[in-house]
C-alpha cells in the first residue's frame, strides 16, 4: 500500500465527506434505548441508520450492497457486504447509538450541536462511535483505490450497544448465513492511551448493573420525630455497601469477583505505562487538591482493567438540595455498576452480589438488589504474528511509532460474544477514545487526525491479512 497515498485520499474524505455526516450525525438526539424508552416513536435511531446508510451507498466501492435491517421491536441494525477475494471473511463493528447529554459541557460547547475546535470535532457520538461506520468503509476503499486485494468484508452497526447489545444476539443468528465466520474481527469502539500511534486492546471488563433499594418507612416523617427511633435508610445502605467494597481503599471483598492477572497483561501493561507514564491518571479531569489511588501508574493501570471496582451512578430517593427539608427519608435507590475482571464468571459474579447485599438486613429493613444486566468481559487470543507485525508497520507508517497493547477498563458487549461463537478469530479492537475525549460525560471528541491515522491503519491490516491467506 502506498501509505502517502492513502493518507492523502483518506484526508480528502474526512474533508469533504465525513466530517459533514458526523455533523449532522451529531445533531441526532438518538439515545440508546435505555435512555430514551420512547426510541421508536421519536425515530431518532430511524434517522441516524438512514443517514449512515445513505453515505454508505454513495461510496465509490465495487460490489457494495448496504441493508437496513430492521426487526419488530428491536433496533436497527446497519449491514453492508463487500466482495472479496479468497475464501476469508472480515467483520468490521461498531455501533450508531449514544449516550445522554450529561451534564458540564463547556461554554460554546453542547452535546447536540458540532462544533470544530483545534482538530477535534465535539458533540455527542462522535467519537463513540459514530466515525466507525466512514471510517471502516472508507479503509475498504483506500485498498480498492490502489488495486490492492482485500478479503470479503461485512460491516455491522448496531443501535443498542449502549444499552448493554440486548438486540444483538438476534441479529447476529438472524445474519448468520450473511456475516459467515470471520477470520478476522475489527472493532473501532475502543480506548487509545493517546493520540501518537495504534492502540490495540488486550482485554475488557465485564459489567454488572443493578438497583439497590432499601425501605424503611412508608413515608418520610419529620427527622426530629423519627431519628433515634427508626433507621436511617442512608446509614443502612452504608452498611450494605461495605459488605462489598472497602470503603477506606475502595478494594471489593467478594471472591467470586476476583481473577489471577496474567503475567502478560502485566507485562503489557508495565511497558504501556512506560510510555504514557503520568498520563494514565492525567487523562481524568481532577478537580484541585485530588489525587489518584496511587502514585504507581502500573497500578492504576491494573487497577483499570483487571481489577473489579465499584461505582454508584444514580440515585432516587434523595430530594434536590432545595426541597430538602427535615424528614427522616422512607425509602433509597441506588443504581450500581460494577466492572468485573476479564475473565470473571458475570453470573456468578451478581448472584453473589446479590446474596452479600440482600442477607441479613439490618433492623429487617426490606433490602432489594434487582440485577439489570451481567456482562462478561474479553480476554484476547493471542495475537498472530502476521497481524503483529501488520498493526506495527501502520503504525510507523502513518503515527509515526510502533504500536501498543492495552487493557480498557469499559466493556464492549459484541466482542465477547465473537468471541465465544469464532474462538479461532484474530481481533484487532482499537479506537479513538484517548485522553480527555469523554465519552459517556461532557465535551466528547474525536480526534480527527487521530481517526484518520487508525482509517489508514486498518487498510494496511486488512491488506495484510489478505496476503497471509493468499501466502
Amino acid at each position: 500500500m502506498d501509505f502517502e497515498r492513502a493518507r492523502t485520499l483518506t484526508a480528502k474524505t474526512f474533508d469533504e465527506s465525513i466530517v459533514p455526516q458526523l455533523c449532522d450525525y451529531i445533531r441526532i438526539p438518538n439515545k440508546s434505548p435505555l435512555f430514551d424508552a420512547d426510541w421508536q416513536q421519536h425515530g431518532y435511531m430511524d434517522r441516524a441508520a438512514e443517514l449512515m446508510a445513505a453515505w454508505c451507498r454513495a461510496q465509490p466501492i465495487r460490489g457494495l450492497r448496504v441493508d437496513v435491517v430492521r426487526a419488530p421491536g428491536r433496533t436497527p441494525v446497519l449491514f453492508c457486504e463487500v466482495p472479496g477475494s479468497g475464501e476469508d471473511t472480515v467483520l468490521l463493528y461498531g455501533h450508531m447509538d449514544k449516550q445522554p447529554e450529561f451534564t458540564g459541557w463547556s461554554p460554546g460547547l453542547s452535546p447536540w450541536e458540532p462544533v470544530l475546535r483545534d482538530g477535534k470535532l465535539y458533540g455527542r457520538g462522535g467519537a463513540d462511535d459514530g466515525y466507525a461506520i466512514f471510517s471502516s468503509l472508507t479503509a475498504i476503499r483506500l485498498l480498492q483505490d490502489q488495486g490492492i486485494p482485500h478479503a470479503r468484508c461485512v460491516v455491522l452497526i448496531e443501535a443498542c450497544e449502549e444499552s448493554g447489545s440486548y438486540d444483538l444476539p438476534h441479529y447476529v443468528e438472524a445474519l448468520a448465513p450473511r456475516i459467515g465466520t470471520p477470520s478476522l474481527v475489527v472493532c473501532l469502539d475502543a480506548e487509545c492511551g493517546n493520540y501518537d500511534q495504534l492502540w490495540c486492546t488486550t482485554s475488557l471488563r465485564g459489567n454488572l448493573v443493578g438497583n439497590l433499594s432499601v425501605e424503611v418507612l412508608t413515608e418520610g416523617v419529620h427527622s426530629g420525630a423519627a431519628t433515634g427511633i427508626a433507621p436511617s435508610a442512608f446509614r443502612i445502605v452504608r452498611a450494605l455497601l461495605a459488605r462489598v467494597e472497602d470503603q477506606v481503599t475502595g478494594d471489593l471483598l467478594l471472591d467470586e469477583l476476583m481473577v489471577p492477572i496474567p503475567a502478560a497483561r502485566i507485562a503489557q501493561a508495565r511497558a504501556m505505562t512506560a510510555v504514557l507514564g503520568d498520563g494514565i491518571s492525567d487523562k481524568l479531569p481532577f478537580a484541585e487538591g485530588v489525587r489518584a489511588l496511587s502514585d504507581s501508574p502500573l497500578e492504576l493501570a491494573l487497577n483499570n482493567t483487571w481489577k473489579p471496582t465499584l461505582a454508584v451512578t444514580g440515585a432516587a430517593g434523595l430530594p434536590a438540595l432545595e426541597n430538602a427539608g427535615n424528614v427522616l427519608l422512607p425509602k433509597l435507590d441506588l443504581k450500581l455498576s460494577f466492572r468485573l475482571p476479564p475473565t470473571a464468571d458475570a453470573e456468578v459474579a451478581a448472584a453473589a452480589v446479590k446474596r452479600a447485599l440482600e442477607a441479613d438486613p439490618p433492623y429487617g429493613a426490606r433490602v432489594r438488589f434487582e440485577v439489570g444486566s451481567s456482562l462478561a468481559g474479553w480476554d484476547a487470543p493471542p495475537v498472530a504474528p502476521w497481524l503483529e507485525q501488520s498493526m506495527h508497520a501502520g503504525s510507523r507508517a502513518t503515527f509515526g511509532g510502533d504500536a501498543m497493547y492495552k487493557g480498557t477498563g469499559g466493556s464492549i458487549p459484541f466482542i465477547g460474544m465473537l468471541g465465544e461463537c469464532f474462538p479461532g478469530t484474530q481481533f484487532l479492537v482499537t479506537g479513538v477514545l484517548g485522553p480527555h475525549a469523554n465519552a459517556h460525560g461532557p465535551n466528547e471528541f474525536l480526534h480527527l487526525a487521530c481517526a484518520q491515522n487508525v482509517t489508514v491503519c486498518v487498510a494496511k491490516v486488512l491488506e495484510d491479512h489478505h496476503a497471509r491467506a493468499a501466502g
